[in-house]
């Protein structure tokens, strides 16, 4: 026993220095991935490095140290609360700091005026009844929810300011330089925060909110690309077994993101709606529109959810097929692939910023689809012994089909909502027209004078049609 003892203690020593080297390796392996995930957080991390040192000449330089003193504390701690990723986020949270400094500031210069009238006796209480009251009310409109979502951190700031102001003021006595100096350091910080999150590589909160709407809309169109394409496999398919076997197996599961993305698209949507125009978002963009496009989603995804979890290994994806499943697979399969051709081209057009051209057509075509199931169903002959047990799954598997047209059918009317709204454009595509082609549709030749009249021979160019010929000849069905 005591001769294994040196040998358990020495690889024991030994083991210590691989241990921490695999950890700081495991370690350094993470802070890789998070600055490859985004790049832009390492820029943020250097972005708030810069506004501390900016705020921080306050300290440094003699001139504004002999100005704020003390004070210029507040504006480096103005920017370490204040900074965020986005500029949304820092313009909220510095325009909410500046603000509620400046009224909290302001009522308790006049809650001490009020309490010095009161004399000695009686300015404590009044103090207390102040700080009491306006704590409790302002607490209050914490709980409403448009104060909740946008200015919770004003009015949280406002109460500690004016807590702040009111209580100090009782013992000491310069308490106008004292706010004075505290609401200029703030608003320095707040303003070095502004400048940098705007102008140095700015991070907007718009075009995340529009990446993240879009890229949900694509997860459920993937997922019914898949169960089209598993629907088509098992229907006998060969050409789309392996594509349509990998896609089921990467994608059936991408919803399920979907249904948990409220508070970040929520989050986003509020960020963005304090952001200046910038890019294509212009003023007064509609961003409470990719909230309702969000909740619609999620709805749609909850129906994919019992999509999966019900009827995906119970009905039509089954390898055998009896004459029920038969005639209910094909309009089933038109009805999952239109949809989710349907939710590219929305999420296509969401991501361009540009309306949505075929999505309608598509959702016509599940809606002609689920038309012609319902036909089905009414001509078909029940058996004498219905088979229940089979075909219960597959009458839920194509009612929840038919609702997902429904919840595609509204994200498709909100996408053009939105379209609407924001001033969606068609980009000019290749082929379009230039005056001067739409013009230069002839030859003009002027031809003999024979007196009191001028004749002109225009003989039109055989290589360029005019839109007035196409669409007759379109009405007319000739060549």
């Amino acid at each position: 026993m005591d001769m294994n003892s040196p040998t358990q203690e020495t690889s024991f020593t030994t083991s210590i220095p691989s241990k921490l080297y695999s950890n700081l390796t495991k370690f350094i392996k993470k802070i890789k991935k998070i600055g490859e995930d985004d790049p832009r957080r390492i820029t943020h991390c250097a972005k708030l490095g810069l506004a501390l040192t900016l705020s921080s000449l306050l300290y440094y330089i003699r001139p504004l140290y002999n100005g704020f003193g003390e004070a210029g504390m507040w504006a480096i701690l103005t920017v370490v609360v204040v900074f965020e990723f986005t500029v949304g986020g820092t313009l909220s949270k510095s325009i909410n700091r500046g603000f509620a400094t400046l009224f909290a500031g302001a009522l308790g210069l006049g809650a001490h005026h009020l309490a010095s009238v009161c004399g000695v006796t009686g300015k404590p209480i009044v103090v207390g009844l102040m700080v009491f009251s306006l704590a409790a009310v302002s607490t209050f409109t914490r709980f409403y929810p448009n104060v909740k979502r946008r200015y919770d951190y004003g009015v949280l700031i406002f109460i500690l300011t004016f807590t702040m102001v009111a209580v100090s003021g009782y013992r000491v006595g310069q308490i106008v330089e004292l706010a004075h100096q505290r609401l200029s350091t703030v608003l320095i910080g707040g303003a070095t925060c502004i400048i940098v999150s705007i102008f140095i590589c700015p991070v907007w909160a718009g075009p995340d909110l529009q990446f993240l709407v879009a890229k949900n809309i694509e997860k459920l169109a993937d997922f019914l690309q898949g169960y089209g394409g598993e629907l088509l496999t098992c229907a006998g398919d060969e050409s789309s077994n392996d594509s349509g076997a990998k896609n089921v197996e990467k994608s059936l599961n991408g919803y399920k993101s979907v249904l948990d993305s409220k508070a970040t698209v929520d989050l986003l949507a509020n960020l963005a709606w304090w952001e200046p125009p910038h890019g294509k978002f212009k003023l007064n963009h509609p961003w409470k529109q990719y909230l309702k496009i969000g909740r619609l989603s999620r709805e749609c995804a909850s129906l994919i959810d019992s999509l999966n979890t019900y009827t995906i290994s119970k009905s039509l994806t089954t390898a055998t097929s009896s004459e029920f499943q038969t005639i209910i697979r094909q309009p089933c399969i038109e009805m999952s692939t239109e949809s989710a051709k349907a939710l590219v081209e929305i999420a296509s057009a969401i991501k361009q910023m540009r309306p949505p051209e075929s999505a309608e057509t598509h959702v016509q075509k599940a809606k002609s689809a689920a038309d012609q199931l319902k036909t089905t169903l009414q001509s078909y002959s029940m058996p004498p012994k219905p088979d229940l047990q089979e075909m219960v799954p597959l009458l839920v598997t194509a009612s929840v089909l038919i609702d997902i047209i429904s919840s595609v059918d509204e994200i498709v009317l909100s996408v053009c909502e939105l379209s609407r709204k924001a001033g969606f454009k068609n980009p000019k595509s290749a082929g379009e027209q230039t005056p001067e082609q739409i013009f230069h549709r002839g030859i003009v030749s002027p031809v003999e004078d024979d007196g009191d009249h001028v004749g002109v021979d225009i003989q039109a160019d055989s290589s360029t049609d005019s839109p007035e010929k196409k669409s007759a000849t379109e009405l007319s069905g000739g060549p």
